[in-house]
């Protein structure tokens, strides 16, 4: 408890720091815990005066070169259009407020208003969106994430004071890399220490395959690949880029095991006590981001494989080559069905989404 007041107390210190070397366009006073600043504009574009300005806060732990942050400037320019400047949106890349844990407890508990990223601690039911081979092709993820079971599913996030307004592609489909060898099959994984966020579904995968898992935050994973820490990792091509892991890895293999949903939380209270015109503009707002953010996925994958291939060896898996992958993590499904993780219908009902029925 101590631990996260400190880290509460630590966060309000940068956003006062941030705030103070701000450009002059923002609110002096957007370190407010509420996020709420009343003023009183001297023009507005359609004459109307507003009262309150809304401050929105939202950090994640991308670069700014990142499909997700480019798509949250994409946001912010259409939230600020749309109310008018109602609501003004700050952003914190790269992880300025810390770890992705802890930027979902600063939104959780009004800290910030905002946090995009894959960390699932008051929705572990996300988790079954990123079962290995799930997916065979960015569409099947979209028509997943845009679904009435998706947005059903999303619903609990509320009991811990936060709401998901969207899902997202969290990168694309995710690779393999590591300094030891070429992964080619199943058995080129044993004894591998491959770096995981924590992620059950990552840490199974791993295990069902021979590999040792190590936790490294994703900030710290390029130098923990550097320094030997951990063999290798698994990321989208779009990451492994932004992040410059083809510096310190060798060896990539394409196997499009996993995609992550890209969750928007934000805090319930402050939404909440939002006009409804300003709530309804934010759905929207995060429904257009979060196509844009896809499709800044999609367009960026070519280009950041190439020049992964320009600095390292990257391997393809044929179709029989990837189905022995499929094949050696059946055991990740079998436990999670076992366990009551998630149950045979809610996988059906996937699989039915998922192949456009």
């Amino acid at each position: 408890m101590i631990r996260k007041f400190l880290s509460i107390l630590m966060v309000l210190s940068l956003l006062l720091s941030f705030t103070a070397c701000s450009s002059s366009d923002e609110p002096s006073d957007s370190a407010q815990s509420d996020g709420v600043e009343s003023t009183t504009p001297d023009s507005q574009d359609n004459d109307t005066e507003i009262d309150t300005v809304y401050t929105m806060r939202i950090a994640h732990a991308q670069p700014v070169d990142n499909p997700r942050h480019i798509s949250l400037e994409a946001f912010k320019e259409m939230v600020e259009e749309k109310t008018n400047g109602g609501i003004t949106v700050e952003l914190y890349p790269a992880g300025q407020l810390g770890n992705e844990r802890e930027m979902l407890e600063q939104s959780a508990s009004g800290v910030i208003e905002g946090f995009r990223g894959g960390q699932f601690d008051f929705l572990p039911k996300l988790l079954i969106f990123s079962l290995p081979f799930l997916f065979e092709t960015p569409e099947e993820v979209t028509r997943l994430l845009n679904s009435d079971f998706a947005r059903e599913l999303t619903e609990e996030s509320k009991e811990d004071g936060v709401m998901i307004l969207g899902l997202g592609d969290a990168g694309g489909f995710r690779q393999y890399s590591n300094n030891r060898r070429p992964i080619t099959k199943p058995e080129d994984l044993e004894g591998l220490r491959m770096r995981s966020n924590g992620m059950d579904t990552i840490d199974r995968t791993f295990e069902a395959l021979g590999a040792s898992v190590i936790s490294v935050p994703y900030n710290d994973l390029y130098m923990g690949l550097r320094t030997g820490l951990a063999d290798g990792q698994e990321n989208p091509w779009v990451n492994i880029s932004t992040m410059k892991f083809y510096e310190v890895q060798n060896y990539f293999t394409e196997i499009n095991y996993q995609i992550h949903p890209d969750p928007f939380y934000v805090n319930l209270d402050w939404f909440n006590a939002l006009p409804e015109e300003y709530q309804e503009i934010l759905q929207d707002c995060t429904d257009e981001m979060m196509i844009i953010n896809n499709q800044a996925i999609l367009e960026n994958e070519a280009a950041a494989l190439a020049e992964i291939e320009a600095n390292a060896e990257v391997y393809t898996l044929t179709e029989d080559e990837r189905q022995a992958f499929v094949d050696a993590v059946q055991v990740v499904y079998d436990d999670y069905l076992a366990e009551g993780l998630i149950t045979q219908e809610e996988l059906d009902t996937m699989r039915a989404i998922i192949a456009g029925n």
